[in-house]
């Protein structure tokens, strides 16, 4: 890895200790842009590299924030603007790194505008599915203290604690959420949001094994299994 990315990855591993945040989940992701980066023309791989290590600085912010005022995404592109400007990295650049972090999240108002930005989206959001997406979602819950499984209907859990009452939004009481909610509101949906061809069709693959954990789950909670 080029030096300067040497360092903000040392920056970034000060920053990080949650179990489902940490520095391999930033460096699949990282992996992941360069990937999909080989199918996309015109692609500034200096902004993509540098917006995939930072784009969850300020994960640990948020989870130790009880007042639940803090977007990791939007507090991300302000702390990596700084560590940039350190570096001597351009305003334009800064600019368009600032933009790709605050765009990455799903339940977020800000979309991906530019190429870097919707590939760094994508990238991100392929973590959440297939095996290392379910394991993720269980190392989540035990975090937060949630069940392993919850069986209210889909609507009363949207009216109760998802504010907007929309999928996309965002969760009141972490606490009361369950790996399969999540995929419920959102793992079930992530390929139909994707920008990139090449994330859809991985997505789609990766889909099929949590859709197939999720109904044995199911299954067995219920004795049916």
């Amino acid at each position: 890895m080029e030096a300067k990315y040497q360092k903000i990855k040392e920056i970034v591993e000060r920053e990080l200790s949650c179990s489902a945040h940490e520095m391999e989940h930033v460096m699949r992701v990282y992996n992941l842009c360069l990937h999909l980066a080989k199918y996309e023309l015109g692609i500034d791989l200096d902004v993509l590299k540098t917006a995939a290590l930072l784009h969850d600085i300020a994960r640990v912010k948020e989870f130790k924030d009880k007042t639940g005022s803090i977007d990791h995404a939007v507090l991300g592109a302000e702390m990596a603007a700084e560590i940039l400007k350190t570096l001597g990295y351009s305003e334009e650049k800064i600019a368009c790194v600032e933009h790709c972090i605050a765009a990455h999240r799903y339940r977020s108002e800000v979309k991906p505008k530019t190429k870097e930005a919707k590939v760094l989206f994508d990238a991100d959001k392929l973590d959440v599915l297939g095996a290392m997406g379910v394991a993720r979602s269980f190392m989540i819950a035990g975090q937060y203290n949630q069940k392993i499984y919850s069986d209210i209907p889909i609507e009363e859990y949207l009216r109760d604690n998802v504010v907007r009452g929309k999928a996309d939004g965002r969760i009141k009481d972490i606490s009361k959420h369950a790996p399969n909610l999540e995929f419920e509101l959102k793992f079930k949906h992530v390929p139909e949001r994707l920008y990139t061809q090449e994330a859809r069709e991985m997505a789609e693959e990766r889909l099929r094994f949590v859709e197939g954990f999720f109904e044995r789950l199911r299954m067995e909670m219920r004795g049916e299994l």
